[in-house]
């Protein structure tokens, strides 16, 4: 057997610039996508243009950060759970100090507790500097089950992981509690770049927008979730950037809102787990390390400040491929003439020109 490390090349292009603004950074930068989709470049482009043709550009409102890990325990039976519980709560400063011992970045901010028979779910919320989290959030979760299970009586062990944090899994709890960024991202398209560049109209994709991702997904039984392909952007820039790819389960999940007024069109994606960071495993790759100083996220800042730019920019990134398809969705026949056209080789159509 082999086991040599060998690197899984995939077609990677830098596309934009985006123009970003708001509570984290103002700036316009380029794009970097690694997929096997070749359609998406252009695709992104386009939205990616759209937002240069407004002054603002995307509006990024990161909302929300934590990563997070869920222990659990058993009890005799559900009273003594819910006292435990309770004292768990109570113990919550003793329980940060304990957190801060594990590493220099990883603070706890916050628990949440469920109850099922006898068993015990405590799902610690933590925030972990520049990393995604991951291993951090699981090592202070191991120091703080191995102290609750020596302090607390009644308890004993049951997992070091009881599926409530939840990870790369599809669930309505990350979507209600959050888990990695939280973040928003608004564009304001005035009616002639709708019309010129996207060659659509507000009410058309308003429209869609309603009938395909809100009454389409409910058909479908969709987990907090209403949108047409965030899984598509956020697996290119994750690869390009050295995240853990299988986080697109739960960063997929999100709402796209869409509105006329008056001839232009309002257009907003939320991203409530967006699970990335600036260091870590998957960031000492040369080709990472390039991407991530080429995006600006390798510079001195304060503790998590490179991270959060990180997620805005990708959150930017997945509403430019988001207005741009839904955009050609509403013309019959375009996307499947881009596809067609863009993926035969040497292909250089774009969508929707």
């Amino acid at each position: 057997m082999n086991d040599t490390q060998a690197i899984a090349g995939v077609p990677m292009r830098w596309v934009g610039p985006v123009r970003i603004s708001g509570n984290v950074t103002t700036t316009e930068t380029e794009v970097p996508l690694a997929t096997y989709e070749s359609p998406l470049w252009p695709s992104v482009g386009r939205g990616a243009k759209v937002s240069m043709l407004v002054e603002r550009g995307i509006l990024a409102t990161l909302v929300d950060e934590r990563m997070t890990r869920s222990v659990l325990v058993t009890a005799e039976d559900a009273q003594t759970a819910h006292l435990a519980a309770l004292e768990v709560d109570a113990r919550f400063d003793e329980l940060r100090e304990i957190v801060r011992g594990c590493g220099r970045f990883t603070e706890l901010i916050g628990f949440r507790h469920e109850i099922a028979a006898n068993l015990l779910f405590l799902r610690f919320e933590f925030t972990t500097g520049d990393a995604s989290g991951h291993n951090m959030a699981t090592l202070a979760a191991d120091a703080l089950l191995a102290h609750l299970l020596k302090s607390i009586p009644g308890i004993s062990y049951g997992s070091i992981s009881g599926n409530y944090c939840t990870d790369k899994k599809a669930t309505a709890v990350n979507g209600i509690l959050g888990r990695g960024k939280n973040v928003v991202t608004e564009l304001l398209v005035p009616r002639d770049v709708v019309r010129d560049v996207l060659h659509t109209s507000a009410a058309a994709i308003a429209r869609l927008n309603l009938r395909k991702n809100m009454i389409g997904t409910l058909l479908a039984g969709g987990i907090r979730s209403a949108n047409a392909h965030y899984a598509n952007m956020l697996l290119g820039f994750y690869l390009a950037t050295g995240q853990d790819a299988a986080n697109i389960v739960e960063g997929s999940q999100g709402v796209t809102v869409a509105e006329d007024r008056d001839g232009d069109l309002y257009f907003s994606c939320t991203l409530p787990n967006l699970i990335v960071g600036t260091v870590g495993n998957g960031k000492g790759l040369d080709f990472v390390e390039e991407n991530l100083t080429r995006l600006g996220c390798r510079e001195e800042r304060e503790p998590g400040e490179n991270a959060r730019r990180l997620a805005v920019i990708t959150a930017a990134t997945v509403l430019c491929g988001e207005l741009s398809l839904l955009a050609a969705q509403t013309n019959p026949g375009e996307l499947m003439r881009a596809h067609v056209q863009l993926e035969r080789k040497g292909a250089t159509s774009k969508v929707g020109g």
